[in-house]
């Protein structure tokens, strides 16, 4: 075997094992009421297990941020969260009120908006911030809490 299609094999099986790693529940459940607090908070821009968004979430002052639409919000949401619909015209604005010194532990359905939101929000000076992988599909599938108050 080539050189060549040795490195490609490699690497395909090393992006294989990352994605099973990235998708196991073996980090334990999701609980914002039986986490323990993270000993600091995420770095910015992190992408943060169901445990580990968990254990950051229940950090003192960090204020939870479902991005997603209203009605989504309506169906279920994590205990606490705030909804700021991430592709409605005025997101910026409403981010804009929001102290962009403080912790935010964003989410959305499955990943990608919440990492959307996690740009604008850096590009507005947001300096503590981090997103939930997999959405509040992967909290749901760990075990975690979801309120419809």
């Amino acid at each position: 075997m080539s050189p060549r299609r040795r490195l490609a094999g490699a690497l395909l099986a090393l992006a294989a094992l990352t994605s099973v790693a990235a998708c196991s529940g073996s980090d334990g459940g999701a609980s914002l009421t039986a986490a323990a607090p993270a000993a600091a908070a995420p770095t910015l821009g992190a992408e943060l297990s169901p445990a580990d968004f968990a254990a950051a979430a229940k950090r003192e002052g960090t204020t939870i941020l479902d991005v997603r639409t209203p009605a989504e919000y309506a169906e279920g949401h994590l205990p606490g969260a705030v909804n700021i619909d991430v592709q409605s015209p005025d997101f910026a604005a409403r981010i804009g009120q929001l102290d962009p010194k403080a912790t935010y532990a964003v989410y959305c359905r499955s990943g990608n908006r919440s990492a959307a939101a996690l740009q604008l929000m850096q590009g507005a000076g947001f300096t503590s911030a981090y997103h939930l992988g997999g959405g509040i599909g992967a909290w749901q599938q760990a075990g975690g809490e979801v309120v419809t108050n």
